[in-house]
């Protein structure tokens, strides 16, 4: 499996991803030292629930890393361009080269990026092609972090037995309160913000249009076979077994299907 890293110098974006990762290290270190750990060592809760706490934030982070570090499908300078697909090309006029139809250059970035969906600040990277599978993760598995946090903070005080081994002179068991507080409300804005941006890029998937392209109101005529569901997310992800849809350390390979383009109003 070969993994190319790829960095965008912006630091607007560094700022921004930091906030996002600054939100899954509070939650992650907080979280299991105040109610997971706790409660599991006075035998409240099973071990499954203290696991699986630490296997999202894992595959959370995973996903944050490789969706803004992988190459979201940078055009090269001297693209090879079959002579069979010439027609599905264009000229770009910022960068004056040549390109496949729905790809789109970020003025962010200084480059074409091959059916490029949005830049994403919180990732400091471009959505596209090559990325939107590991973007999709991203919000899928903070969705699922901030759901498990939320019940977790409403648990600890209208759930779970009190705590018996307490040491009172420690910073976390004095600032208790406000650090729940805390969590929750990263919780609450994380979730609802991941769970609107998840719907967003599912429904987009789902009827082949990019955000842009909603943006820039392109028809919705589709040539050729409509496709389902299941191929639709499987060309994004580069795979048609569905298990490998929620794993980021892999590489994505594009799947052989006919062409679908859509023209301009």
């Amino acid at each position: 499996m070969k993994l190319r890293l790829h960095f965008v110098v912006d630091p607007m974006g560094w700022l921004c991803i930091s906030m996002v990762f600054g939100i899954w290290l509070y939650n992650t270190f907080f979280i299991p030292k105040l109610v997971l750990l706790p409660h599991y060592n006075e035998g409240h809760i099973p071990w499954a629930i203290v696991v699986c706490y630490y296997i999202a934030s894992a595959l959370c982070v995973l996903a944050l890393f490789r969706a803004s570090t992988a190459d979201p499908g940078r055009l090269p300078v001297d693209p090879h361009i079959p002579h069979s697909e010439r027609e599905h090309w264009e000229l770009c006029n910022k960068c004056n080269l040549m390109r496949p139809k729905r790809s789109h250059h970020c003025s962010r970035c200084g480059h074409c990026v091959r059916r490029m969906d949005h830049h994403c600040p919180w990732i400091n990277n471009c959505v596209g092609e090559d990325n939107h599978w590991l973007f999709l993760q991203l919000c899928f598995y903070a969705q699922v972090l901030s759901l498990f946090t939320l019940v977790l903070d409403f648990c600890q005080y209208y759930y779970f037995q009190p705590l018996t081994e307490l040491d009172q002179e420690k910073f976390t068991t004095r600032h208790e309160l406000a650090l729940l507080r805390v969590s929750a409300l990263m919780g609450v804005v994380m979730f609802g913000g991941m769970s609107s941006l998840f719907y967003t890029q599912i429904t987009g998937i789902l009827s082949d249009m990019t955000t842009i392209e909603k943006m820039a109101q392109f028809t919705n005529e589709i040539y050729g076979v409509k496709k389902s569901w299941q191929w639709a997310l499987a060309e994004v992800c580069g795979t048609r077994w569905k298990l490998l849809w929620l794993l980021p350390l892999r590489s994505r390979q594009p799947l052989q299907a006919g062409y679908h383009f859509r023209t301009h109003v």
